[in-house]
Parts: structure tokens; C-alpha cells; sequence
């Protein structure tokens, strides 16, 4: 059954509440397109009595609508009800379900209303300071700015510290403070506003408070405290390699970008060059990245990288699914050696598969690397094993290795492992010339620019 329509720009509170049952009916029921009429149903009253334009609000802030969708109602409620402080304290609340937060260093919003919204409730809370209405307006403005990238962040922080200053022993004000900091990289002030919201909370740890400060205590280095979060939410982990906790997981993907949100500033507020990589995963939130990198993005092979507890998507392969999370920082850059190849193989993924000694690797990009446009990557039905499987007799890519190993041990090996596979070539004339063979680096050169000609 569909919502009744009201074409009458007044509705009675009983009439309000009828649509407000059907339009929640309909959406748990997976109904989208009948919620949807409803909420437009309202429409015209929400422009003309507050208590409506409150409750449509309300309605988008439960999450029953999609990111576009929620921002075009509050878009429409904004611009007929901006004078109304209570709707402007309410839309910027809501504001998290017009933007996807999961794709966490995603630049700051195009559209005016978050600016419009922040810019609005930031005038408002100085003269409410004390008044019944702060609470409300710092707890839109909080979401609202932070919506706003690293815009405004002090107006973030301050609305969280204030709101903490007024209610010192609301647990959520604590975690609301710890997961922004969190997201700005200040994981050790993080840590402990996440401690301090659970020690308001005596007989439990909500699952999200834990996630939380594990992330942050694994960000600042705190491997002892990260290893007792993992161990109450019953990981089999212990402490391993960096001085934090390890454990055996699944192969991971994470979405690096050349400026994480947590590293990035106002004047530089946007993710820069991204890719897709996969990751060997030590813990629920940290890993050793196990793809080299087709881009210069600051991060690559063998460095350790922090990540989100939840996951942007999870993308096909084959039977699985794999999640893919977003990078929150790097917690250590190896600096690993990078040597140019290009080579001839019989078969597929020859090449990407020679073994090397000290974690060194030969990393194929003709055969892994795939440039997807956005509706593509995020398509949960795409079989992206198809993408990494398409077969190449001639591939190029990079051989990465460890800093302190040299050039001619790994040319050796190299050249080891070639003399197995008869009837492929491989030339890497960068790594000739290191390994102090010019002669060879001049042939190998040529060879290299013929296969990358073509």
C-alpha cells in the first residue's frame, strides 16, 4: 500500500503522522519507490509549516533514502525553512546521509547546502551559548562541518568540546569527538576520548567504540592497548612485526590515496591521485601493501598503511568477496628499491609469478592494473577477476625490492629465475645499470623501448 497523498500545502498532525507510518512501512519493506512518493507527498507542506518541514527531516536522517535523494530534500527543506533555527539544527545532522561517508577521503561536497548549512548554524550557536537550543545547533553544526572535508575542522572540534563541556557524561559526545580525530590522523587524542566514552559506560563497549579505539591506538603506535580491544571483540591476534598486534587474515583491498583525509590540509583538501591495491592484512586495521604502485602516490610496495574499520565496498572475484577499505594514513614507508620492466611470456602471468628472495617482487601492471571508471569499480556484481585476468604475451610493470639488498644479488636472482621459464625475456635496463653493467643496460634499454613502443 502506497502513502495517501495530501495535495494541500497545510496537513493536520494526524495526517502527517499517517504518511510519516507509510513512508517508514515502505521503505524496511524495500518499497524505495513508494517511500519515496511519500516523502514528496510532504513536500508542499514541509515548504509552509515547520513541524512538517521537521518531520521530513527527521524521516531522511533515519536513513530511509539514497544519498542523492536525501540531499535533494534537504536541499528543498533548506531553502524554504533556512530562517527556522530548530530545521537548519536538524538538516545539518542529517547532512552525513547526503553524502556516502564511507568513501572516507572523498574531496569536500560540491553542493552549496553543506557550506550554506555549517556557515548558517556556525552564526547561530554564539548568540544560543546557554539557551535551550545549543545542544541542538552544536550537534548540526558538528556533522555538518565535518561533512565539509578539512574545511572546517575547528568549528568540528569546537562543537564537540562544547558539547562535551555540557554534558560531560554523555558517553556518544566522547566517541563523536574520538571517530573526528580519528579521521584527522591525532589517533593518540583519539585513543583516549574512545577510552574515556567506554569508562562512561560501565557494564558495556557498544562493537563501534571498540572498532574506534583500536583503530586510533594502532594509529599512535600503541600495539598493547590495540592488542586488548582486539582480543575483547575475540580476534585471533597477538602481538607481531612493528610492535603491533598480528594475526592471520584474508588478502584485503584498499583504496590509497595520494592525500588521505588524515594527512591532508584546508588549502590542500582533496584525495589526489587514487588506486585500488591489495593489501596482506596483519589486523582488523593495518597491513603490508602487496601491489605496486602504477602511480607516484606517496605510498607502494612493502609499506604498512592504516585502514578504516569499515569497508567502502566489497567487489567480486570469482566467488569471493573482497572488501575494499579506505586508507586512513601511513604508518611506515619502507622505500623499496623500483626497477622498469618489460618482457615476452608464453603464458599468462608468467612473469608476475617468478619467485624472488627478501620480499622482493616482479609485479605485472599490464596484468593487474585496470583503469575502471567510478560506476564500474563500485559495481558489486563486476567479476573484477576478470579484469586481473586477461592474458598478456608481452607485459610490462616494476620489480620492487627491500632498500638495504643490492642490485646485483637481485639481477642474479632475477636472472636465476628467468633461466626457468624458456622462451620469456624480461629487460630492465634501470637495473642493469645499478647492478654496474652498462654494457648490458644499453641492450636491455633498447629491447625495453621497442616492447613499450608497441
Amino acid at each position: 500500500m502506497s502513502a495517501p497523498r495530501f495535495p494541500s500545502e497545510f496537513l493536520s498532525i494526524k495526517q502527517l503522522e499517517q504518511i510519516q507510518k507509510d513512508i517508514v512501512r515502505d521503505a524496511k519493506a524495500d518499497r524505495g519507490d513508494q517511500a519515496w512518493q511519500g516523502i514528496q507527498s510532504l513536500m508542499p507542506a514541509a515548504r509552509r509549516q515547520e513541524f512538517v518541514a521537521l518531520a521530513v527531516v527527521h524521516l531522511v536522517g533515519q536513513g530511509h533514502f539514497s544519498v542523492d535523494q536525501s540531499l535533494e530534500i534537504l536541499a528543498d527543506v533548506y531553502e524554504a525553512q533556512k530562517q527556522s533555527a530548530d530545521v537548519l539544527a536538524l538538516i545539518g545532522e542529517a547532512l552525513d546521509r547526503a553524502r556516502d561517508i564511507n568513501i572516507l577521503n572523498a574531496p569536500p561536497p560540491e553542493h552549496p547546502l553543506f557550506l550554506n548549512v555549517a556557515t548558517a548554524l556556525a552564526q547561530l550557536v554564539g548568540p544560543a551559548r546557554g539557551s535551550k537550543n545549543e545542544v541542538a545547533l552544536l550537534e548540526g553544526l558538528a556533522t555538518a562541518a565535518r561533512m565539509l572535508g578539512r574545511q572546517r575542522d575547528e568549528l568540528v572540534e569546537m562543537s564537540c568540546k562544547r558539547l562535551i563541556e555540557l554534558r560531560p557524561k554523555n558517553d556518544s559526545d566522547h566517541y563523536n569527538l574520538g571517530l573526528f580525530l580519528k579521521t584527522r590522523g591525532r589517533f593518540r587524542e583519539g585513543m583516549s576520548a574512545n577510552q574515556t566514552a567506554e569508562s562512561l559506560l560501565l557494564l558495556r563497549r557498544p562493537e563501534s567504540y571498540e572498532w574506534n579505539l583500536g583503530i586510533c591506538a594502532t594509529g599512535a603506535g600503541e600495539g598493547a592497548e590495540a592488542l586488548k580491544v582486539w582480543k575483547r571483540l575475540k580476534q585471533k591476534i597477538e602481538m607481531g612485526r612493528f610492535d603491533l598486534p598480528e594475526g592471520t587474515y584474508p588478502q584485503a583491498k584498499v583504496r590509497v590515496a595520494q592525500r588521505p583525509l588524515a594527512e591532508r590540509t584546508a588549502e590542500s583538501d582533496d584525495p589526489g591521485q587514487e588506486e585500488s591495491i591489495w593489501v596482506e592484512r596483519l589486523s582488523p586495521c593495518h597491513g603490508i601493501i602487496r601491489s605496486v604502485t602504477v602511480y607516484d602516490i606517496g605510498v607502494d610496495y612493502g609499506d604498512v598503511i592504516l585502514f578504516d574499520g569499515a569497508p567502502i565496498i566489497e567487489q567480486t572475484y570469482g566467488d569471493r568477496k573482497i572488501p575494499v577499505f579506505p586508507h586512513l594514513a601511513t604508518l611506515r614507508r619502507n622505500h623499496y628499491q623500483r626497477y622498469n620492466f618489460a618482457g615476452t611470456q608464453q603464458e599468462a602471468r608468467q612473469i608476475h609469478n617468478i619467485a624472488l628472495e627478501w620480499d622482493a617482487v616482479v609485479y605485472s601492471h599490464t596484468e593487474n592494473f585496470r583503469n575502471l571508471c567510478a560506476r564500474c569499480w563500485a559495481n558489486p556484481d563486476i567479476n573484477h577477476a576478470h579484469h586481473e585476468a586477461v592474458e598478456k604475451h608481452v607485459v610490462m610493470g616494476q620489480i620492487a625490492a627491500p632498500p638495504d639488498r643490492g642490485p646485483r644479488e637481485l639481477l642474479r636472482q632475477l636472472d636465476a629465475a628467468m633461466a626457468q621459464l624458456p622462451g620469456c625475456n624480461i629487460y630492465v635496463p634501470e637495473l642493469c645499470q645499478a647492478a654496474d653493467q652498462p654494457e648490458r643496460a644499453a641492450v636491455e634499454e633498447r629491447r625495453f623501448n621497442m616492447i613499450r613502443a608497441n
